[in-house]
């Protein structure tokens, strides 16, 4: 595997978010027709019913399995993620083989990624997530997507959120970004699509059924397709078993051999 690959791979990834797996939780079908009346011209009552649907926690753990596609180099890892909310993410990638491949440990304010394939690490600002995605993208945001929760700035006004056969789907633009969101029955996301036409990225994230988290729902499946220039990424992802609000290290030290990278 290429040494851009692979680090490129990583850092997209981390933008376009991750999977988990374990013992599985009890799936919550969707209805097929809405349970509420959801009004067109009740805005701010419907924000806030998505709003009372978001997982709230203090920490979040869980492990996973995904097919990471770039371009035309596959990857199968596991990974292994930690979330203290508002502070840090924390994600170990595992090979099949049992092997640790990097590890990464995101803050609002830096990206420290160490590379143990490569004996490299990447030390840099939070703005180098933004350089492949878009500069609205920061940490809140990455991880309410990761949680699949309400994206607050989303919901500020200038945007729209109608109602069609009772499905709820928000619309607007800040500066180049264009994004929409369309909510399930359960009134969680299943697609969310942001687009900056200006810098030619794009990001698609499906999210498929959603298990039980406490008294929340948490997704179980996500499909990601992600464009920025000519990379192109594919991730299949599925989560099972998600634990919330227990105490957790966030392991992140670099050996001395390793070669700092740009």
């Amino acid at each position: 595997m290429r040494k851009n690959i692979l680090t490129s791979s990583i850092v997209l990834s981390l933008i376009v978010v991750l999977s988990a797996c374990g013992a599985k939780k009890a799936i919550v079908k969707a209805p097929s027709v809405s349970t509420v009346d959801t009004v067109a011209n009740k805005r701010a009552e419907n924000i806030r019913l998505i709003k009372s649907k978001d997982v709230n926690f203090r920490t979040l753990s869980f492990k996973g399995k995904a097919k990471l596609i770039v371009n035309r180099n596959v990857n199968d890892v596991s990974m292994n993620v930690r979330i203290q909310r508002d502070q840090k993410i924390w994600i170990s990638f595992t090979a099949l083989a049992g092997i640790e491949i990097a590890r990464v440990l995101i803050t609002p304010d830096s990206i420290l990624l160490r590379n143990n394939f490569q004996s490299t690490y990447l030390a840099k600002p939070f703005s180098f997530i933004q350089s492949f995605s878009n500069k609205r993208v920061d940490f809140k945001m990455l991880q309410s997507i990761i949680a699949g929760n309400t994206i607050n700035d989303f919901t500020v006004e200038p945007t729209t959120l109608d109602v069609t056969n009772g499905l709820l789907n928000l619309n607007g633009a800040r500066e180049n970004l264009r994004f929409s969101v369309l909510y399930n029955t359960l009134f969680k996301a299943s697609e969310v699509n942001l687009n900056d036409v200006k810098s030619d990225q794009a990001l698609q994230v499906n999210y498929g059924e959603y298990q039980q988290l406490n008294a929340s729902l948490f997704p179980s499946t996500l499909k990601i397709r992600s464009m920025s220039g000519r990379e192109r990424i594919l991730i299949e992802l599925s989560y099972s078993k998600v634990e919330s609000n227990l105490s957790m290290d966030f392991p992140f030290t670099v050996p001395k051999r390793y070669k700092l990278i740009d």
